[in-house]
């Protein structure tokens, strides 16, 4: 990410520029999914971190939330985790001889739900509400989420004993999927020489306020799409529906999606303008775990990269506005 300050608000991009550098204090090497977690926090949008254990992504997800002054909760998922232990539950109070509602974790800044896929399929769905809506209804009351609210959650896509995958209804509400995979050498040197894990998270110091994090979002809705790149974007949607490798193709959501996390990483680069780079950089993260391939009709299996490459075939072949 540039140090080039955006053409508004610099002391705000400022900030988000110190988010940038305190992450990558810790998380190294990995500058490029450093930028897609800041892209789903200025876009208003829910975060899924997923790959093996051990390569960072609880720590990438801790350093997101500490580099922010805002309200942090984090909440390890087992298989007996419900509903009520995220979103609270009405207790009765003697003193008031009447039931109050006490809040559970998800009314919180930002919040880490850590291995989500570990917990049931009914608990899964109580994240729906909160992160499609920002609110939770207990006992047909509404309560309203903090402002601003994200979920960053992490999963091992390929350990199944004792997991329930997320559905695609689930999947839809993360803005962006993406995947860290292993350092290379220089970094692994660098996190083996400085001794880098969970005791420099605790260290790092929050750099912007939750103020601060909404005038930032207000910027980046304030980026334009000219009407070419607009209809760049329109035709890498109809190509995903026209696909016949495809079982599921692109909804609106899923287009919404991608265009709000554009002008994020306009916002991020400098720029007032969304260029059709930057649809063609986040097309994957964004699209990748929405789409659905066609099942292999000899194993009835998918290939979980098989998706990337069809997507990628799309952006291949479409033709870039000049």
């Amino acid at each position: 990410m540039p140090d080039t300050p955006a053409p508004t608000q610099p002391n705000v991009q400022n900030g988000i520029t110190a988010i940038f550098r305190n992450i990558t204090s810790v998380i190294r090497g990995k500058d490029d999914v450093v930028e897609l977690a800041l892209i789903t926090l200025l876009a208003r949008g829910h975060l899924l971190l997923e790959d093996i254990p051990g390569v960072g992504k609880t720590m990438l997800g801790l350093a997101l939330s500490r580099s922010i002054k805002c309200p942090f909760r984090r909440i390890q998922f087992t298989n007996d985790t419900v509903p009520a232990d995220i979103l609270g539950m009405m207790v009765y109070s003697r003193k008031e001889e009447k039931f109050r509602f006490v809040a559970g974790p998800i009314f919180a800044g930002v919040v880490l739900a850590d291995e989500i896929n570990r917990t049931s399929p009914k608990t899964q769905s109580a994240l729906l509400e909160a992160m499609t809506e920002r609110k939770v209804s207990i006992e047909n009351r509404a309560y309203r989420l903090p402002d601003p609210f994200m979920v960053i959650a992490t999963q091992n896509p390929l350990e199944f004993h004792g997991t329930f995958p997320l559905p695609e209804s689930q999947l839809d509400r993360f803005m962006l999927r993406t995947r860290l995979g292993y350092p290379d050498n220089e970094a692994e040197r660098e996190i083996l020489s400085q001794d880098i894990g969970p005791d420099k998270i605790r260290e790092l110091p929050a750099v912007v306020d939750c103020k601060g994090i909404a005038e930032a979002r207000k910027m980046v809705e304030t980026v334009k799409i000219e009407s070419s790149v607009l209809d760049y974007l329109l035709s890498l949607i109809d190509a995903t529906r026209r696909e016949p490798r495809l079982a599921l193709a692109v909804s609106p959501r899923g287009s919404l999606a991608l265009k709000r996390a554009a002008q994020a990483r306009a916002y991020l680069k400098g720029r007032a303008y969304v260029l059709p780079d930057d649809i063609k950089r986040l097309a994957l993260p964004v699209w990748g775990h929405r789409v659905v391939a066609k099942t292999n009709g000899a194993t009835g299996t998918v290939d979980r990269f098989e998706v990337d490459g069809i997507l990628q075939d799309i952006l291949d072949r479409t033709p870039v506005p000049v």
